[in-house]
């Protein structure tokens, strides 16, 4: 998984689980713990399955 689609991910996950958090938005937002914790690991199985490479070393 590239850098940049790493920092998405944490980005985006973060940001639902803080939405949800604060009440913005409603129980969907734990979603955002898929994202994130592909982030942290930095593999996503979808990616995988489907033949997906977002970096140029792998």
């Amino acid at each position: 998984m590239g850098l940049i689609d790493r920092g998405l991910r944490f980005v985006l996950g973060a940001a639902l689980i803080i939405a949800t958090l604060m009440g913005a938005i409603g129980i969907w937002g734990w979603v955002g713990l898929i994202p994130l914790a592909t982030a942290f690991i930095g593999f996503c199985p979808l990616y995988r399955i489907i033949g997906v490479k977002t970096c140029s070393d792998c």
